[in-house]
């Protein structure tokens, strides 16, 4: 028996379902939720109140917010920066972690007697040099040996978190404060190695969040308004055209995913620099910035500014979702939310570049019978 509805594909996609797919894609998120919610004995309305108010209603829950959604961004950022060529970027995380490595050492050996630009720029570039290295070699694994590149970059999460651990838990390194001996942590930085925050309106907000406004912007004019970004969109639609018409399809595979993990390693560098002021290994992995930043991009359709609008709303949700924790609030709600978002986000993009007909042909065959 034919279905009675079928896809047709789109020949000319609609500019209104570019913001319309992330609006229905959320609103299907919640609507799913809550069923879930009423299957477990909650009222939808109110758990879901008390989210908005504990995430976005006040300036000390907006500033929460805020400093949750800057790591967000920084992922999203990098997921989207990769996935735009087809490149499955899962590494976000790993990626981060590096960043924050690098950035940490950095920072302990300059924050001590160099001013307090310099150290800042310096943190960021070794985010950003940690990250985009490590996220490069899976780059040129996927160009040169064609090994699929979500399976690479997965593993590699693991074995940055190895690292990671290995420098604050299993050895004397440099990143460990000797004086941790109880429960080892992070050296903690010096005052000179500090992002500053920003309070506007009782609103504070900090120097890793702008930065990330900032990264946007520019990954948005890369994209759009050059060279390299045109190259990058034949390489997504063809990469046979790509070749003939003399691209370099390798050497911009390695590129753009060097520059999705150093996008993730200034995330790194900032959750250091803006907040922990130190190495923290533990909260860093509890966190799961890097899977986050999954969802903001898949909701943000792969748009560098959107994926900051997007940040700023899973922050709130991940933000209340701390805050209201507790015997009479589901302890999973948020990361599944989180995990119904990516997916109506996905079902979306079917709508993107399908059309739902009526299948007339079935039609008329349950006519005829």
């Amino acid at each position: 028996m034919k279905s009675p509805v079928r896809l047709e594909r789109r020949l000319e996609q609609p500019k209104w379902l570019n913001w319309a797919i992330p609006l229905i894609s959320l609103l299907g998120a919640l609507a799913v939720g809550a069923i879930v919610l009423l299957l477990t004995g909650k009222n939808p309305l109110d758990v879901y109140q008390r989210i908005f108010e504990r995430g976005f209603l006040s300036t000390r829950a907006l500033t929460g917010t805020l400093r949750t959604a800057t790591p967000f961004a920084f992922t999203g950022l990098c997921a989207a920066a990769a996935f735009r060529l087809g490149v499955i970027n899962i590494g976000g995380e790993g990626q981060l972690y590096m960043g924050a490595i690098g950035a940490s050492y950095v920072g302990l050996v300059m924050g001590s007697s160099y001013p307090v630009g310099i150290v800042i720029i310096a943190m960021v570039f070794a985010g950003m040099i940690f990250g985009g290295m490590y996220a490069g070699f899976v780059g040129l694994l996927r160009a040169q040996f064609n090994t699929n590149e979500i399976i690479t970059s997965l593993m590699m999460n693991y074995i940055a978190g190895i690292v990671l651990n290995y420098l604050i838990f299993n050895s004397l390194s440099y990143w460990r404060d000797p004086r941790s001996a109880g429960f080892p942590s992070g050296k903690p930085l010096e005052k000179r190695a500090f992002w500053p925050s920003y309070e506007i309106a009782g609103v504070g907000i900090s120097f890793g969040l702008l930065l990330a406004a900032f990264v946007a912007i520019a990954v948005w004019v890369l994209y759009k308004r050059s060279r390299f970004g045109f190259e990058i969109g034949v390489i997504a639609d063809s990469p046979r055209a790509a070749r003939y018409i003399g691209i370099r399809t390798k050497t911009t595979i390695v590129a753009v995913t060097a520059l999705s993990g150093a996008l993730a390693g200034i995330g790194g560098a900032s959750q250091v620099g803006d907040f922990t002021h130190y190495l923290d290994a533990k909260g860093l992995q509890l966190n799961s910035f890097g899977y986050t930043g999954i969802v903001v991009a898949a909701l943000a359709r792969l748009n560098p500014l959107g994926a900051i609008v997007v940040a700023i709303l899973l922050g709130g949700l991940t933000n209340a979702g701390y805050s209201l924790q507790g015997p009479d609030f589901p302890s999973g709600l948020v990361g599944t939310l989180q995990g119904l978002i990516l997916f109506t986000a996905v079902a979306g993009e079917i709508l993107m570049k399908y059309r739902v007909k009526r299948n007339t042909a079935a039609k008329k065959a349950t006519v005829a019978s």
